[in-house]
């Protein structure tokens, strides 16, 4: 990581941020692989200043913004009433920015319960009407919700009765997580707790709003647009998926190898090791989202082990799929264990409470997320507040996602047994399921979508909103895979797009996980396309490949299934497939079981 750039990751530089804005944005955009999205500001209230630090915060992540700015305070004129200029925008993602100055209607401190529930009534009908209007441009909605009141006309009891503007403001934000709870792509920034976070009082600058209509103070504005840049890189798949970490000083207090596993700080005994204890907790529910865990530490490994036996350990050896406990350099281990689970550094976050280890990985690895850490006291804030692993959809193989891995693992172990290959996937007994995009696929196939980058083609992003009106186009033909073999259920891991054009197919999309790579599914997946090609009388398939610094796996794979290229610059190749008459399947390892009421195309 540049140095210069440590200023965006926790505990961010807010102010040097704010001076240094375009010394910054100079030194973002000439980082490689950025990816262009199209970004809708509307606001309440005046964003001169989000805007360009929105901008270096999206650019820091991999993505590169151009903005539609509304004008002020006409958040919700702009998508009711209609915007011609943010029609023709077409906006992939919208922010809506809001605080409890744009609420209309606030109860009277002497109002009941009917009086003050007509009100938020009134209040939450107004912002669902924006909202509903807002799914007309198919892209995810981010709004805030509403921080706490300045002042309590009731004191304490301003958040219990029915006329108290906290428990008024409470109602409000408990309507809006229930609308987005129920409608995908509504996502909520979460402005009260991020104001609590940072002081309510410094973040909400009265002098400020009164002189220039800021809803805070410009000294937060980078907290909010790094928390806002959480969201975005989230739904854009650009988070992390794994936990590498160390273990003497960072699971534990103490040298495991001189102290023994009963010298070791760990559990209520003391405060440093109920602070060891939290942050196990912490990582032991992280991977409950699917977050995977790893070890990397210079140690002799049953040694290591031992840590583990103690009763006080929340985590044990099988919490983790890749234990390296050895006295090899920690950025050799880390590089195997990507290569072992078969995904790129970049989606690892390295945890060490020794600073010449954590300055080593990122010079050696710069890829690799190492959060700075102090005591074992911050280990659990610095993980948190860095946004590594932001939840925007949390989908069933989310949570099965360690699982699936370790069955990886497995595979691979048995995989050695084998002298040839061809024989080794057969040994696997697998079994595909093809067909084309059904409402309960849609949310796996969009995140799938969003998040693969290796197998990628035509490294496409799409929202939930723009799948879900693909998957009902007659004029589109569409594939979505899963695996499953005698180690267990791999899930949904492939998804294809073809536009019809009469007899031509022109793939628009086709990914694939990782975790499926070199067993035969996309063989599968091409041989179910051309079947389906058949049936509807499409007689030619075309594909193109957009290179990038992670999908040169896939250079080649058009031309190794076939296909005749038929355009080669620096920024595409073009493909094209006559479809035989006597096409002879390609898979042979993979038996695909049609799904029950699966129709054809």
């Amino acid at each position: 990581m540049d140095g210069a750039l440590s200023c965006f990751t926790y505990p961010i530089d807010a102010a040097y941020i704010l001076q240094k804005k375009k010394a910054l944005k100079k030194l973002l955009l000439q980082r490689p692989g950025l990816i262009e999205k199209k970004v809708a500001l509307l606001s309440g209230s005046t964003i001169g200043e989000i805007k360009p630090v929105l901008e270096l915060f999206l650019l820091y992540h991999g993505i590169k913004p151009v903005f539609f700015e509304g004008g002020y305070h006409l958040f919700f004129e702009d998508l009711v009433f209609g915007n011609p200029e943010l029609e023709a925008f077409t906006p992939d993602i919208i922010y809506i920015h809001t605080s409890n100055r744009n609420l209309l209607h606030w109860p009277s401190p002497t109002d009941g319960e009917e009086a003050a529930q007509a009100l938020a009534d009134s209040e939450m009908s107004r912002f669902e009407k924006m909202w509903q209007s807002a799914r007309r441009f198919h892209c995810p909605v981010i709004q805030n919700n509403f921080e706490a009141p300045l002042y309590r006309l009731l004191g304490n009891r301003d958040g219990v009765l029915p006329g108290g503007r906290v428990r008024y403001i409470n109602e409000c934000n408990r309507r809006m997580a229930s609308y987005a709870a129920s409608h995908p792509d509504f996502y909520i920034q979460d402005i009260h707790y991020l104001s609590g976070l940072h002081g309510l009082e410094r973040w909400c600058d009265e002098s400020q709003w009164y002189l220039y209509k800021y809803t805070l103070s410009t000294s937060c504005i980078p907290y909010l647009c790094e928390n806002l840049a959480f969201i975005m890189k989230s739904l854009f798949g650009k988070n992390h998926k794994s936990v590498v970490t160390d273990l003497d000083g960072t699971l534990w207090g103490g040298v495991i190898g001189d102290d023994g596993p009963e010298g070791i700080a760990l559990g209520a005994e003391s405060p440093a090791g109920m602070a060891y204890s939290a942050f196990q907790t912490y990582l032991k529910e992280l991977s409950s989202l699917g977050v995977m865990l790893n070890v990397a530490s210079k140690n002799e490994e049953a040694l290591a082990l031992e840590g583990f036996s103690r009763p006080e350990s929340v985590l044990k050896r099988d919490d983790f799929l890749c234990f390296k406990a050895n006295w090899e350099p920690k950025s050799q281990n880390i590089a195997a264990i990507a290569r072992q689970l078969n995904i790129l550094p970049e989606s690892l976050v390295f945890v060490d409470d020794n600073p010449a280890e954590r300055d080593i990985i990122r010079r050696e690895l710069p890829d690799v997320a190492v959060p700075e850490v102090a005591g074992p006291e911050s280990y659990i804030e610095a993980l948190d507040r860095g946004g590594y692993f932001e939840v925007t959809v949390l989908s069933e193989d989310d949570k099965k996602r360690g699982e699936m891995y370790r069955q990886n693992l497995a595979r691979q172990e048995e995989e050695t047994a084998f002298e040839d290959y061809g024989a080794y996937l057969e040994s696997l007994a697998m079994t595909a399921q093809i067909a084309p995009f059904s409402p309960d696929k849609l949310e796996r196939v969009t995140q799938l979508i969003n998040k693969t980058n290796q197998f990628n083609l035509t490294t496409r992003r799409y929202t939930a909103a723009e799948i879900a009106a693909i998957a009902g186009d007659g004029g589109y033909l569409t594939l979505a895979g899963s695996l499953t073999d005698k180690f267990g259920d791999n899930g949904l891991v492939s998804a294809l797009i073809g536009r019809r054009e009469e007899k031509l197919l022109v793939i628009e999309l086709w990914i694939m996980s990782c975790r499926v790579f070199k067993r035969e599914l996309e063989y599968a997946m091409f041989d179910e396309l051309v079947r389906r090609c058949r049936l509807c009388g499409i007689e030619t398939i075309e594909g193109v490949y957009y290179p990038t610094r992670k999908n040169l796996l896939v250079a080649d794979f058009y031309a190794t299934i076939g296909f005749d290229i038929i355009c080669d610059t620096e920024t595409e190749r073009r493909f094209r497939f006559h479809i035989p008459v006597d096409y002879t399947p390609r898979c042979r390892a993979i038996r695909v079981a049609q799904e029950k009421g699966d129709g054809e195309a």
